[in-house]
């Protein structure tokens, strides 16, 4: 008898042995790092040319890439659909996922979608087929990003991650947090250079014309703005706005997608009535007083802002006026290369050029029986188009997505 329950103990060992071995492997398989990657099946589409009007709505924020292609952002995904102008969200035309890391920040240039991670990894995919391009390590962002449901942060303020053009012609993937700000090639990941800095005391804002990187510095004494050469990571200047206090903030404007290439800079101290702007170059920033204040924009080296009802197109040097357009009340949502666009009160969006003042098209944003009665939240324009966040009104910043947005497709996208 003894002999068989010693049998019977060893044979329940093992199962218990097989059995843990067994869980083991399916939570290894589970819960290990992994990435899946879904190619695109179909070729690469045509570019989109549609007439001026409302295209249709989204459940979530595009960015919008080489003209063709919308890409999104998930929780554990970067995936895309096509054609641009469609209608509604369609299937994916190519997906990547990661996991266990969570996706930070998405941006792109040319047909390079570059994706960063909870980890800090890098990850650059082919926006013509979805294919890993290229992965490189970065620094971990230095908190977790607060999203909506539309990821809006993640696309359109992709803050910690930036493309910058060097001095030079190369592109360089700039990425910062944890201490430490890192710089890789946009054509292959290799590493351009990397600086230890401050933790959390130093928040890079963007990138300049010039191929700077834009730091506010606070780490010793009062704020100060940092360039940094993009291709080298070699600090060039500190500058402090004359006669700012203790305390500065400071806004990049005039900038392509992702806070890339901007022109000018707007700053905030604590002794300042009115935020003041500065064109950005080689040497310090210069004022610019046409872009003082908030709601002026520029674009194509021409200051836009609405007083009055009217659109007023200025000369960045000087302020010279080069043109008026009467609009009524309204203000000025977004800008792009050869685009302005306004939207009044009635929800309608009016696009001008900012050479001339020539009105482009004028249409009211409204798509199926959803109505105009909606507040305007995050925009976003590229390539023609116009993407604008709707919300329900009156707006509750604090309330849960279901009571913040106006329907379950908040997004309405139109070409201009």
């Amino acid at each position: 008898m003894g002999r068989v329950t010693g049998q019977r103990r060893i044979v329940a060992a093992v199962t218990a042995v097989g059995v843990a071995a067994a869980v083991a492997v399916v939570a290894y398989r589970v819960l290990a790092p992994a990435e899946v990657s879904t190619t695109a099946r179909g070729g690469y589409p045509a570019l989109g040319a549609p007439e001026a009007g409302v295209i249709g709505r989204l459940p979530v924020a595009p960015l919008i890439v080489d003209g063709r292609l919308r890409v999104y952002a998930a929780s554990r995904q970067v995936y895309a659909d096509q054609p641009v102008d469609g209608r509604h969200r369609g299937t994916p035309h190519w997906s990547y996922r990661r996991w266990p890391a969570t996706l930070d920040a998405v941006v792109a240039s040319g047909t390079t979608v570059v994706s960063r991670w909870s980890d800090g990894r890098l990850v650059a995919l082919d926006a013509r087929t979805g294919r890993v391009a290229w992965r490189a390590d970065g620094p971990e962002p230095e908190r977790e990003r607060a999203t909506r449901r539309t990821g809006t942060a993640t696309v359109w303020q992709p803050s910690g991650l930036s493309v910058s053009r060097t001095v030079d012609g190369r592109e360089a993937v700039v990425t910062s947090g944890a201490g430490e700000v890192r710089a890789v090639d946009l054509a292959d990941g290799g590493q351009l250079w990397r600086s230890p800095v401050g933790a959390g005391c130093r928040e890079p804002v963007g990138t300049s014309t010039a191929g700077q990187l834009l730091t506010v510095d606070r780490c010793d004494g009062p704020a100060v703005v940092e360039f940094r050469d993009a291709a080298t990571g070699a600090v060039g200047r500190q500058w402090r706005p004359p006669g700012a206090g203790d305390e500065l903030t400071a806004t990049p404007i005039g900038c392509g997608p992702g806070g890339a290439g901007c022109a000018a800079l707007r700053t905030a101290g604590s002794g300042d009535v009115v935020a003041r702007a500065w064109l950005l170059g080689s040497g310090d920033p210069t004022p610019v007083r046409p872009l003082d204040g908030p709601g002026a924009e520029l674009v194509d080296q021409t200051v836009v802002s609405m007083v009055d009802g009217v659109l007023l197109g200025r000369a960045v040097s000087g302020g010279v006026p080069r043109w008026r357009a009467d609009v009524g009340p309204g203000r000025v949502i977004a800008v792009q290369p050869g685009r302005v666009h306004v939207l009044t009160q009635e929800n309608e969006l009016v696009t001008f050029d900012p050479a001339t003042g020539a009105q482009l098209s004028r249409f009211v944003l409204d798509v199926g029986s959803d109505g105009t009665g909606w507040a305007p939240g995050a925009a976003y324009a590229a390539d023609g188009y116009v993407v604008v966040e709707r919300l329900r009104q009156p707006v509750d910043p604090d309330g849960d997505d279901q009571r913040y947005y106006f329907t379950s497709e908040p997004l309405i996208v139109a070409a201009t």
